[in-house]
């Protein structure tokens, strides 16, 4: 049987718009609720209680605090029987007023106003972590996921160039409770040469992030977090030593997740000592090493060919691709990041049927044992360097990235066209799209209905496929083209996938161009009129011909 919360505003109160946000939360955390309405005696809900006989009362008071703890301490004297049969009070009214709740010593729980939904909801599922010190904050993605729906989780990424401003930041981050993923960002340096100290360079030293150089600088960073709303920790796969360093992580900071590329952190782009098949085959090593293990895996792929300005349509076949390899390699909890704004003029009509394709796409391989958590966020290279303008924009594609009901929501910082995002600002920026995310949750319009976002994720649909089919024709003779390194090397080496800004790359063709037409980014001919796949499949193998 359902429990039941009974609520009101108490007295000669009338303000009733939290009392109603409150039983709403209640609803959604799965109670039944009983709404007794504004200026409610204190004898009337003496008999409610007694009639009702409810598990938990809300009473909410608005007016003036002297009135308002006469009234209450009245209330308290009178219901402590109830309470000491079992029932729970809360209060909810204005900060002088539920200071005076709280002196008083008689209700469960105190809201003064300025906690977040996702504090109350969590309350009402029996999450009630409210003290500073408590450790009973979910230590796992999935229950952190399921403790906070419908709100998502939110990650935001942070490391500075030295370990003691990294240690204090996230500290000061945790206490803060506004998120519940510290996302670490580890320097270039140790990403690639953290077991390779003859190869590490004193001048490379904070280059991208925090500069960790031993287990224990690993140690120290988990500790830090170890206060507030105790988030969880993650970090990248490197882009060498991947088991080791993945055995490594998961004992030092608990690993959350893992997040590698398939294609990127490599020769390709500078950023690992692998040649491009050697490092999808290491990334499907690790794939499958963290699956092994139960561990959630997360693909930080597609969004790499948008910000190189590739074709929309390259975009979702990178991240089906994705999918696939996760699926094959063993992953049962799998995170799509759907990374918008990439490249950044894509429209966000556009930019939502891009998304919307992907998970069309990617959905019918979710099963038993393959589960799909979606995970949005703001592109990195579309920010304005101006940063109120910035922080516009910050909100502006939380609330868009709502319309998909991520899970995850992966908060990029105001900051990041401006300077690496301090621990001050990775709290506001959390701030700002905790705000939209309230406002969404409160009921936004379905963006995904627009006729014109449904037609241009089915085209996506329809074209990826032609993209993937491509890339099966080359696999003559082999088991699954869309697994062997090989193949998806030659993919890319052949111009399959390619973005404009490979170029002059030993591994890419960056032959192809693109431009933005009605807000999306689509491959053009040599005179700038837009291809589709088809037509640059045709195309593409017309030059190899000549």
């Amino acid at each position: 049987m359902k429990k039941t919360v009974l609520a009101c505003a108490l007295g000669e109160c009338v303000h009733v718009a939290g009392v109603s946000r409150f039983l709403e939360m209640a609803e959604l955390a799965g109670w039944q609720t009983i709404y007794l309405g504004p200026a409610v005696s204190v004898s009337a809900l003496m008999t409610a209680i007694e009639t009702e006989k409810p598990d938990l009362v809300g009473v909410s008071y608005r007016l003036t605090p002297e009135t308002g703890e006469q009234l209450l301490a009245q209330f308290a004297e009178e219901a402590d029987a109830w309470r000491e049969k079992g029932v729970r009070f809360a209060f909810g009214g204005t900060p002088p007023v539920a200071e005076a709740a709280r002196r008083l010593g008689f209700f469960e729980r105190v809201f003064s106003g300025g906690e977040p939904g996702e504090e109350v909801l969590a309350y009402l599922k029996g999450n009630n972590v409210s003290a500073a010190q408590d450790g009973s904050w979910p230590q796992t993605l999935l229950e952190r996921i399921q403790a906070k729906k419908p709100y998502p989780v939110i990650r935001h990424h942070f490391g500075l160039p030295t370990m003691k401003d990294t240690l204090e930041g996230i500290e000061k981050i945790s206490r803060s409770r506004v998120l519940d993923v510290i996302s670490l960002g580890i320097d270039q340096d140790a990403q690639e040469n953290f077991y390779h100290p003859e190869r590490q360079d004193v001048r490379r030293k904070g280059a991208g992030g925090v500069p960790v150089r031993s287990e224990e600088d690993y140690r120290q960073l988990f500790a830090a977090s170890r206060c507030g709303n105790f988030p969880l920790m993650r970090t990248y796969s490197g882009t060498d030593d991947f088991i080791r360093l993945a055995e490594m992580v998961t004992q030092t900071i608990q690993n959350a997740w893992c997040a590698i590329p398939l294609f990127w952190f490599n020769q390709m782009d500078g950023r690992g000592p692998w040649d491009l098949a050697g490092s999808i085959r290491e990334h499907q090593q690790v794939m499958q090493w963290y699956g092994e293990r139960g561990i959630p895996v997360e693909l930080n792929e597609p969004h790499h060919w948008g910000m190189r300005d590739a074709p929309d349509v390259i975009f979702v076949t990178a991240a089906f691709l994705s999918a696939y390899q996760a699926r094959h390699f063993g992953v049962q909890d799998y995170i799509a990041q759907l990374m918008f704004n990439s490249p950044p003029g894509t429209s966000d009509a556009m930019d939502l049927a891009k998304m919307l394709a992907i998970l069309r796409l990617i959905e019918p391989l979710a099963g038993p044992n393959f589960r799909i958590w979606k995970q949005t966020r703001t592109g990195l290279l579309s920010y304005p360097t101006d940063l109120t303008a910035a922080k516009a924009h910050l909100s502006a594609s939380v609330y868009l990235q709502m319309a998909l009901k991520p899970d995850i929501l992966h908060v990029v910082g105001y900051t990041e066209a401006h300077h690496a995002a301090t621990a001050d600002d990775v709290i506001e920026s959390c701030v700002l799209a905790r705000q939209a995310i309230e406002n969404a949750l409160r009921g936004a319009p379905d963006m995904t209905a627009d006729p014109a976002v449904d037609q241009r994720a089915a085209a996506l649909v329809d074209e990826a496929r032609v993209t993937l089919n491509a890339i099966r024709s080359m696999g003559s003779g082999v088991a699954d083209p869309w697994l062997d390194a090989d193949v998806l090397a030659r993919a890319v080496t052949e111009g399959i996938l390619d973005a404009p800004q490979l170029r002059n790359n030993p591994y890419g063709r960056g032959k192809v161009k693109s431009r933005i037409i009605n807000g999306c980014c689509l491959a053009v001919d040599d005179a700038g009129k837009a291809l589709s796949e088809p037509q640059r499949m045709t195309e593409l193998r017309r030059k190899e011909n000549e």
